[in-house]
């Protein structure tokens, strides 16, 4: 009998166990917060509520796959609803052309871009061009199968280096457009899983090329509402008590897992979703270490407002990139501190579905990237001078006039909170980062080779972080469990006609 324990209830874990349990395994999912989600939960105050979380769905056919797998059809479970534009990216200089919207037709996005530069425009079509190589070669190819050893990646790598993948995406984005803003605009996606856009590698410039592919999409309820989905058919287990401790093992092969509440619970195979920079502090063996010291991301100034009315100026996803841009990223990911100018990224749900707040209110989650707590900030000192700085310059230099006066609702989470709440290494907000020395094999690796039995999920591991990743690292690792353990019982039927690439 095959039993599988997965730890954490994250998108990469829920996934993992719907595919595991759609294969016939018997399967336990164990989170030590009050409900489902990790990192994707969600606030519900005075008639407001918040994604806490990831807020943009791409790729809709991963989730597709995913719920197929576990025996679930998702335009069953949930409602999607595309966005078009996709988001807004609005800079700080009044005395130019200051925001760009990201549109779905490709030629009214040339006439976006022609707006700040004709060149730029004309050079578009081979920008996607290009972007779409390496999306199929780097998302599609590499992002759905194992990177188990150094030698995976040397064959890899050269086909990379051809497309142009291997180069700073700041650099490879360069070759093609001129303007700086139009460099800002398709560079800075890599900034929202965790990377320094200045020294990731130039795949992540795929992230750009697949919205355009296959759009950009909100779930009713926001994302926690696949959350529930997923967890609604699983066995989860939430709260304190069901925190585990310990994974136990014997003769170099996992055995269980001890809780916080006392409980064994007895395991063929185990499944770890919380920080993957955490997982060897739960083995009651300590093994040797996994090649050489792992950098987490930096983390996240959150602020969730409820207002008492709309602000106009933003879409239901916008960007606000303050002056400084360039040093803002380096404060905020090199030197350890707080940029003096603020880049933020703003969840507006209520343009796309009103009931996320009280009638004429507006519920927003604003996203400013700040230093991971390496940098020795005392973020119970800091947390509310940060939020009055924030709220200032929102109303001053990107014109949402009263917004502090219209706050009735207000919730923050600060670096503090994310190692506290989620067991973040550092306080990490997006795992592991994203640099070429940490891409593929580089990562740790989703089949523990230490270990027998042991398995990681999640943006930590390969692929890396965001819902389309952490999904396909699932796919990833419950074919890795399926080959490694036979199935307690017969498969569920599957969803037939379940989106295939």
């Amino acid at each position: 009998m095959s039993r599988v324990v997965v730890i954490g209830a994250g998108l990469g874990g829920l996934g993992c166990a719907l595919r595991l349990q759609g294969a016939g395994h018997d399967v336990v999912v164990l989170d030590q917060r009050d409900r489902p989600g990790g990192r994707a939960h969600q606030i519900s105050d005075g008639g407001f509520t918040w994604d806490t979380g990831p807020s943009l769905v791409t790729m809709p056919w991963v989730l597709e796959e995913t719920f197929a797998a576990g025996g679930l059809d998702l335009h069953r479970e949930v409602r999607l609803r595309e966005l078009d534009p996709f988001y807004r990216i609005h800079w700080a200089d009044p005395a130019t052309e200051h925001h760009l919207d990201f549109v779905r037709d490709e030629d009214a996005m040339r006439e976006q871009i022609a707006r700040f530069s004709e060149r730029d425009a004309r050079a578009f079509p081979r920008y996607m061009a290009s972007m779409g190589e390496i999306y199929r070669e780097g998302i599609l190819g590499a992002g759905r199968r194992e990177f188990s050893s150094l030698a995976d990646l040397v064959r890899f790598t050269p086909k990379m280096a051809r497309l142009g993948a291997a180069l700073p995406l700041w650099t490879a984005t360069s070759r093609f457009f001129r303007d700086e803003r139009i460099r800002e605009a398709f560079s800075f996606h890599s900034l929202f899983i965790g990377g320094d856009p200045f020294r990731v590698p130039a795949i992540y410039g795929a992230l750009v090329y697949l919205q355009f592919l296959d759009g950009v999409w909100y779930t009713d309820g926001g994302v926690y509402s696949l959350v529930e989905a997923m967890a609604r058919p699983l066995d989860v287990h939430s709260g304190a008590n069901h925190r585990v401790t310990r994974i136990e093992t014997a003769h170099g092969r996992v055995t269980g897992v001890r809780t916080a509440g006392g409980e064994h619970v007895p395991a063929d195979a185990v499944v770890h979703n919380g920080d993957v920079l955490q997982v060897d502090a739960l083995l009651d063996t300590p093994p040797r270490r996994l090649r050489r010291p792992l950098k987490p991301t930096m983390s996240c100034f959150l602020l969730y407002l409820g207002t008492d009315r709309i602000q106009p100026e933003l879409l239901h996803h916008t960007l606000l990139v303050g002056t400084g841009y360039r040093r803002f990223i380096r404060d905020v990911t090199r030197r350890g501190r707080i940029a003096p100018t603020f880049s933020t990224y703003v969840h507006a749900p209520v343009r796309t579905e009103p009931g996320m707040a009280p009638a004429g209110g507006d519920s927003l989650c604003f996203l400013l990237p700040v230093p991971n707590l390496r940098s020795g900030i005392d973020w119970s000192a800091e947390s509310g001078r940060l939020r009055d700085a924030l709220v200032r310059d929102l109303e001053s230099t990107f014109g949402l006039t009263g917004l502090d006066a219209s706050i009735r609702v207000e919730h923050r989470m600060t670096p503090q909170d994310f190692a506290d709440e989620l067991g973040a290494t550092d306080g990490n907000a997006f795992a592991l980062e994203p640099t070429l020395h940490q891409s593929a094999a580089l990562r740790p690796p989703n089949r523990d080779p230490r270990v027998r039995g042991l398995y990681r999920v999640g943006g930590g591991t390969h692929p890396g972080a965001g819902i389309p990743g952490v999904l396909l690292g699932a796919e990833i690792t419950a074919g890795l469990v399926g080959e490694d353990h036979r199935p307690a019982s017969r498969p569920r039927p599957q969803v037939a006609d379940a989106a295939t690439r």
